[in-house]
């Protein structure tokens, strides 16, 4: 188990998708031929619980530094090929996958993208972006609760996305430990629904102070459901007073070229 966030020891699954191919669930042409996977980064295995305290914050601090140094590489590549990265972190349900969707097609001919998608299990998201016709690796963390670094690394090596592109990560749904694992991404973008309670900023602080941009999604729903958004952004200000938000809705598109507006001021000015 992860000393870090809990989570299971499993080989992530790079699988890189044909571009059109929206089957549900297939597994698509699997690339990492069972290639030897170091588990020093989240499955140092602690079933011993005789360890003391401090060996358990020495793993743990082992793991993360770990992780940042090759974060910092995936950032040097990333930099020397120009490819701007933001990694999109939410709850389960929030809607990031139709907000990629809705974006891709916003900028189909006016920006090469590419995407990873990162979900425990299937590659049902993946299947729904490659039928927009984008190039895009799904990665399957079995009971991993977070991408790291390391599986990023692997993927884009499958993806080899071109010079100055743009590279969209999906998180997996979880606002608790990918808050702490650097991806080597520009920006991270933390994705809330109307239909989630106004108090996430409070209870998940640590995802909110690291992240860039909240979007507040689902804004549809809103004459339907018991949700405040001053308030969600009274708390959001608490834990960030630095962190911009866009209000809109995925489904039917309202506010949404705003966001389109925000990542092509990034990606132009490399920010």
């Amino acid at each position: 188990m992860c000393d870090v966030c809990g989570c299971g020891s499993h080989d992530p699954r790079i699988i890189l998708m044909n571009p059109g191919d929206h089957t549900k669930s297939q597994s698509g042409h699997d690339h990492t031929h069972s290639h030897e996977h170091e588990h020093d980064h989240h499955h140092d295995h602690m079933h011993d619980h005789q360890y003391p305290e401090g060996r358990i914050i020495s793993v743990e601090t082992d793991v993360l530094q770990k992780n940042n140094m090759l974060a910092q590489r995936n950032r040097g590549y990333f930099e020397a090929k120009s490819i701007f990265v933001l990694n999109l972190v939410s709850s389960p349900g929030s809607g990031k996958t139709t907000i990629l969707e809705r974006t891709l097609k916003a900028l189909k001919g006016e920006l090469n993208v590419c995407v990873i998608e990162g979900d425990q299990q299937t590659t049902i998201d993946a299947s729904r972006i490659s039928a927009t016709g984008f190039p895009v690796v799904q990665i399957n963390t079995g009971s991993g609760c977070h991408l790291d670094a390391e599986m990023i690394n692997r993927a884009v090596k499958e993806l080899d996305p071109p010079n100055n592109s743009l590279l969209l990560i999906e998180n997996v749904g979880n606002l608790v430990c990918p808050a702490l694992f650097d991806l080597g991404e520009n920006l991270r973008v933390v994705i809330v629904s109307v239909t989630e309670g106004e108090d996430k900023p409070l209870k998940y602080p640590q995802m909110f102070m690291s992240s860039h941009i909240c979007i507040i999604n689902k804004t549809d729903l809103l004459p339907h459901v018991d949700f405040s958004v001053n308030k969600l952004r009274e708390y959001i200000s608490r834990v960030n007073h630095h962190l911009e938000c866009i209000e809109l809705s995925a489904r039917t598109g309202e506010g949404f070229e705003a966001w389109v507006e925000w990542i092509r001021q990034k990606v132009s000015g490399k920010q």
